[in-house]
């Protein structure tokens, strides 16, 4: 029965050792450390189901109100509670909420020193920098912030690959657009990803090719589950309206 116990105890470690590894990682350690630490198995079930496998499914918005009708008000916050307390995750979302208000400089200003050190690598804070980057035609410094968080496990079919592959093609190299729009490319799945490979073939004047990445994700619509069909309805209809114009 000891023995039993001892596996039993190793194991729950272990597994507090992964979760807390992988909330550094993504910088959610504010959130997440003390529940791990004091409840080892109910913490470490919890983060796994919010924080990794709602990663792999559809994610559902948390919608801020305040945010949505004075976003001002909810920068003017976060700005007041990184003075009150310089932690990384404070200067993240902050940085997020710069990026997500139209204010590219100050997400950039506020994420380049946050990644440093220990979150040199944070999957989230990289990916972010990224479409910022991106969004002032910045586009050697999107690739260079690409390259760095290229392999983390969720980027593949993240917006920041779909940045990185636009940013290779404005920075005049379509060849490489083009391999990182296949990698993204799956049955049934990323719409998103394969809308914007269909909008880079029609740029290089593919409309063939195009043609038939739209086509696809028509045929592919109708068998989809009622989760995967409602997170992916706008970049069916976009296809469906590309194919409409191609074919007028």
């Amino acid at each position: 029965m000891s023995f039993i116990n001892t596996n039993y105890y190793y194991v729950i470690v272990g597994l507090q050792a992964l979760c807390v590894f992988h909330s550094f990682r993504r910088g959610t350690q504010g959130r997440w450390l003390f529940v791990i630490v004091l409840l080892p198995v109910v913490g470490c079930l919890a983060y796994i189901y919010s924080e990794i496998l709602a990663n792999r499914r559809v994610k559902t918005p948390n919608i801020d109100l305040a945010a949505v009708f004075n976003p001002g008000a909810r920068i003017k916050r976060l700005e007041d509670a990184l003075r009150f307390s310089d932690t990384f995750n404070n200067k993240i979302r902050l940085a997020d909420a710069y990026l997500e208000a139209g204010y590219n400089n100050r997400a950039i200003a506020v994420y380049e020193p946050a990644l440093t050190g220990a979150f040199a690598e944070n999957e989230h804070g990289l990916s972010q920098l990224v479409i910022a980057y991106f969004n002032e035609e910045r586009y050697d410094d999107a690739i260079r912030a690409a390259k760095k968080v290229y392999r983390a496990s969720q980027f593949n079919r993240s917006k920041a690959h779909i940045i990185y592959a636009q940013a290779l093609e404005r920075n005049g190299q379509p060849d490489l657009a083009e391999k990182e729009f296949k990698a993204m490319k799956g049955r049934y799945s990323c719409f998103e990803h394969r809308y914007h490979y269909g909008e880079f073939l029609k740029r290089a004047g593919r409309h063939g090719d195009a043609q038939q990445v739209f086509g696809e994700m028509m045929d592919e619509a109708p068998h989809l589950g009622a989760v995967e069909k409602k997170t992916s309805r706008v970049w069916i209809n976009k296809a469906k309206e590309e194919l409409k114009k191609m074919e007028a």
